[in-house]
């Protein structure tokens, strides 16, 4: 396989970038990055305010695109593939239209390119003031369970309420913070069209909070899309079907290759 130098002139497998989500850190990828790791560098960031990152003054989506290229250009990577879960899409996207040489690829994993509807926004607004009164954990233990489809929970309530616990260690101002983020952020749907990449589909035939008659229209704005929808699964693919995430995932990243 071709691989490029690091600035300290270490080998290096082709690249790829795993963004998480809203409430999550990079172990949300856990599984996928063991895998992919065996063939690709897989590097897992934690955004501003999530695990070991310190959360910034008034982060927007740009500002963490910004933070992931920086670390991309401080290891001396010139391009990746990048992946991003959920509100990791948004970042993704923003990434992408700011620095279109750096991505080789782009994934959208249960993610959109489109800005949030006014309905969304207000939705947003409500978990900012149910965190403010009650706190993140509370909201937390009762906003992601919803993330899963309704066969998964029955069928692996643990699991469940292990991505609730890992959801509760994030800070009630960082949920706050990406949740404004995430309500100013602009349409991207251009960016798909204007982009001379792959782009990669990801889409749970049970998420409700990005469903699939949103995503759909979408599909054919890349001049190359690759669409998977999982029958039976929520917004967790990663967690809900992993085997087949990291195949789709491997195939996808080395397409773009």
């Amino acid at each position: 396989m071709e691989t490029k130098l690091s600035a300290s002139g270490v080998a290096l497998k082709k690249v790829v970038v795993l963004i998480h989500g809203f409430a999550e850190t990079h172990e949300i990828w856990s599984q996928q990055r063991d895998y992919l790791s065996e063939e690709f560098y897989v590097i897992t960031p934690d955004l501003p305010g999530s695990g070991s990152t310190p959360l910034t003054a008034s982060p927007s989506i740009e500002s963490m695109a910004d933070a992931v290229y920086n670390l991309l250009k401080a290891a001396d990577i010139s391009e990746a593939v990048i992946i991003g879960h959920s509100m990791g899409g948004y970042v993704a996207l923003a990434l992408a239209e700011k620095y279109p040489a750096m991505v080789k690829g782009l994934g959208l994993f249960h993610s959109t390119a489109a800005a949030d509807s006014e309905e969304k926004k207000e939705g947003r607004r409500k978990s900012i003031a149910i965190i403010e009164q009650y706190g993140g954990e509370a909201f937390i233990r009762q906003a992601l369970p919803a993330m899963f489809s309704p066969a998964y929970k029955k069928q692996y309530p643990g699991e469940v309420e292990a991505y609730v616990n890992a959801g509760t260690r994030c800070s009630s101002a960082s949920l706050i913070a990406w949740y404004n983020a995430m309500i100013k952020r602009p349409d991207r749907t251009a960016v798909l069209s204007s982009l001379n990449v792959p782009v990669l589909f990801v889409i749970g035939k049970d998420d409700t909070a990005v469903p699939l008659e949103g995503v759909l229209p979408q599909v054919s704005k890349p001049k190359t899309s690759s669409i998977y929808i999982f029958e039976n699964t929520g917004h967790m693919g990663m967690w809900e079907v992993p085997e087949a995430s990291r195949r789709l995932l491997k195939e996808f990243i080395l397409f773009c290759q």
